[in-house]
């Protein structure tokens, strides 16, 4: 059997086994899973054994064989460094797609708005976003870089901290229409309450219940509202008068500043236990453009901090 035929069979049989599905399997590989089944079964009947424990139905879960199991790690060891070895041969190429993974709402409100910054200073590099609101792998789905909401664990990736942030409540200008509207926190009482359910359940992610409590509004209630899973929505409502968001000061930046929305109660400060973080794998380190768009990040970060603290100075001089 060639080599090649060896690739595709292995690769059809870790997939099945890792998705318990030639199916998922199929849709991972962008293939029929007539055609998994069947490169599968090249590799047994080579092999000599079965892979799979197979019941009466074809639906039925795959459930690999013992030995089968206890080959997967190194079937997978061996696909991670083959990929490396690619990257490796790669790595000094002046251009090529870098693929980037963020969320949808990053994408929106912090990394569309900048990124042509770096396309002048790396024409000859093609990003490639990903954009999705759960975590991806790395390496199955060959991602070279990414920004990621949260504590900074996530096992094989390295993760550099590149940006803290600031959670306070914002509306639109057209909603605080008086000088004397929402002048205390207790007014939150009569307002039309949006609520961010992009990270619903996640350990850490301010939600109005945390943050009100922690002002010491902790009887007003915090479950009446418009609830969206999406942060740029969540802030496009705001602008829109729909309510009051409780906003992440990182998304919620640049409308500040072009005055579609405005910040409530300034005076308290409230740092969220989460933070945006760069994330790669160490195989990855040298590769030039994942190099060069993590040093941008972090000079676009330095950016906003540098802003973001002569904002705070101007306010106090007024």
């Amino acid at each position: 059997m060639a080599a090649p035929v060896h690739l595709n069979a292995l690769r059809a049989f870790e997939a099945s086994a890792r998705h318990q599905s030639f199916s998922v399997a199929a849709e991972e590989l962008n293939v029929t899973p007539a055609a998994v089944g069947q490169l599968v079964r090249t590799l047994e009947q080579w092999l000599g054994t079965p892979l799979f424990h197979r019941g009466s139905s074809g639906k039925a879960r795959l459930v690999a064989t013992e030995a089968a199991e206890r080959a997967l790690p190194d079937i997978r060891a061996g696909f991670e460094r083959l990929t490396l070895g690619m990257e490796r041969m790669r790595e000094n190429s002046p251009s090529g797609v870098l693929t980037v993974t963020v969320s949808p709402a990053f994408a929106a409100k912090w990394l569309l708005p900048r990124i042509e910054r770096f396309h002048s200073a790396w024409p000859d590099t093609d990003v490639r976003l990903d954009t999705q609101l759960k975590a991806v792998d790395f390496l199955t789905q060959r991602i070279d870089i990414g920004v990621r909401y949260g504590t900074g664990h996530w096992p094989g990736l390295i993760a550099e901290k590149l940006m803290d942030e600031e959670i306070y409540p914002v509306c639109s200008p057209l909603l605080k229409n008086t000088p004397d509207c929402l002048q205390t926190l207790a007014e939150l009482a009569n307002e039309t309450l949006i609520h961010d359910l992009s990270m619903d359940g996640h350990a850490g992610f301010t939600t109005w219940a945390t943050w009100l409590q922690t002002v010491g509004m902790k009887d007003l209630s915090a479950q009446r509202g418009m609830k969206i899973n999406n942060s740029a929505a969540v802030l496009q409502a705001a602008t829109d008068g729909q309510g009051i968001a409780l906003a992440r000061s990182v998304m919620a930046k640049d409308d500040l500043a072009a005055g579609r929305l405005i910040r409530l109660f300034p005076d308290i400060q409230f740092v969220s236990p989460l933070a945006y973080y760069v994330v790669y794998r160490s195989e990855c380190v040298s590769l030039p453009r994942l190099k060069a768009f993590r040093d941008w990040l972090f000079e676009e970060a330095r950016t906003l901090s540098k802003d973001r603290w002569l904002a705070f100075g101007a306010a106090i001089a007024k």
